[in-house]
């Protein structure tokens, strides 16, 4: 499809119609209050937050597109000045409230944009994806996929979100003496909320702006802005640091937990090591199942699918493997699930990005050309006409930028570091976390 007719993600191009996938930050770049570019599709979710996100937007622009069904545009190429028909069908992704992928069919062919997205083969939600999925490409193959290739690497395998999120709650439990603070991002994590405060039947502490999020979403008896309903907080990743915890360690005891598929930016702490971290089992990824290591100091006789990933990175921390991006072998079904003629990565990054053709080129669909076994790709080599600082998709969809992607991931594999925010002492007491902060990790 050609360039100047459709966006997604992007806010500074000229084209005919905008998609936002979902309201996270990195998504959302270029995008503001005063933004009338022109029409801009979305999620009824994220319409619904979409306010208080950006007040004071021209809210005539918005569509709301009802996930699963299928809405046909009337576009004009801006070669031929022809009219050109395009269907396009919103799909749960999974990730956070309001994500959807969008899949574009048309006179100009098929293409399947994931945004952030989680495939879990155990959920029924995400069966009930697939199944829109199909229904939606009613037997037509996908001729372009971008995909969400943020753990596009075989060393990364997580646990069901569910199975975590009970982890998680045995880790409160295991501390009944214990303050709990929880590292979440201004949207997203809420599953795993609600799941704490179910299991535990206590209310959840979060910041002002996030409590009304949670209103917006439904959520109005769960959380809570008052401290002293809970033990159990929910607070800005920036705010979750060694320094944090240590700091309120000399007030109280707490810990802290980060929910995230990438290792937390401390050194794990050693087996023999003194610490709250060594009370509970470390699981590993054994084919199908996850199991013990062996080193555990709890009794579980009988571990199976409902065990998982808890490890202690530093005597007041846990670092859990809750991820709302899908992990390499979920993005391994999906694509042969989609079986796509071609594909390319939207996550960019100058020193840590990876190919999904790399490790997944050959699931694409028959008749295309298999990478090399063993050779490494550079970015330049997988097309000569794409300049290495911004790429742009079929449909016109502007690549993040390389320089982007460096400012916004704070964290990569083989590449972790922390990188600081001036914020001020009153924001940060407001916000129930007062030493040190960090931008977000995924």
């Amino acid at each position: 499809m050609e360039k100047g007719m459709i966006s997604v993600d992007q806010w500074s191009e000229g084209s005919q119609a905008y998609f936002l996938t979902h309201l996270h930050a990195d998504h959302t770049k270029g995008l503001s209050s005063k933004w009338n570019k022109g029409p801009l599709f979305c999620s009824p979710i994220t319409a619904k937050l979409f306010p208080a996100k950006f007040p004071g937007f021209k809210f005539s622009l918005l569509r709301v597109l009802e996930i699963g069904s299928s809405h046909t545009l009337s576009l004009a190429s801006p070669s031929t000045g022809l009219e050109a028909m395009v269907q396009v069908t919103p799909i749960d992704a999974h990730h956070c409230p309001g994500a959807v992928m969008y899949l574009f069919r048309g006179e100009l062919g098929c293409m399947l944009y994931t945004g952030d997205f989680r495939w879990e083969a155990t959920s029924a939600r995400a069966e009930l994806g697939k199944t829109m999925l199909r229904n939606a490409l009613g037997g037509d193959r996908v001729d372009f996929l971008y995909l969400d290739n943020t753990y596009c690497n075989p060393s990364y395998s997580f646990p069901p979100r569910e199975v975590v999120a009970q982890q998680v709650v045995d880790i409160i439990a295991s501390h009944p003496d214990h303050d709990i603070i929880i590292g979440i991002d201004t949207l997203g994590k809420e599953d795993l909320l609600l799941h704490i405060s179910r299991a535990l039947r206590i209310k959840i502490w979060v910041w002002p702006e996030r409590l009304q999020t949670m209103h917006l979403l439904g959520f109005h008896n769960i959380f809570t802005t008052k401290t002293s309903l809970t033990r159990v907080r929910a607070v800005p990743r920036y705010s979750f640091s060694v320094d944090t915890l240590e700091g309120l360690n000399t007030m109280r005891p707490t810990i802290g937990i980060m929910p995230s598929g990438l290792p937390w930016v401390v050194r794990p702490l050693e087996e023999n090591c003194d610490s709250i971290g060594s009370s509970l089992p470390i699981w590993h990824h054994i084919g199908s199942k996850w199991r013990t290591n062996g080193v555990a100091h709890v009794d579980r006789s009988q571990p199976n699918e409902k065990s998982s990933s808890a490890q202690g990175f530093h005597r007041y921390i846990y670092s859990v493997m809750y991820s709302d991006h899908s992990c390499f072998g979920e993005i391994q079904e999906f694509i042969k699930f989609v079986q796509p003629s071609n594909m390319r990565g939207i996550v960019s990054s100058s020193s840590c990005y990876i190919d999904p053709l790399y490790y997944l080129g050959h699931l694409r669909g028959a008749n295309q050309p298999h990478l090399q076994s063993g050779k490494k790709f550079q970015r330049r080599e997988l097309d000569e006409s794409v300049d290495p600082v911004q790429t742009k998709s079929v449909l016109g969809c502007s690549k993040y930028t390389e320089a982007k992607r460096k400012r916004e991931r704070s964290v990569k594999v083989n590449c972790l570091s922390v990188h600081t925010n001036r914020v001020s002492v009153l924001r940060r007491v407001r916000r129930g976390a007062k030493i040190v902060e960090i931008d977000g990790l995924d």
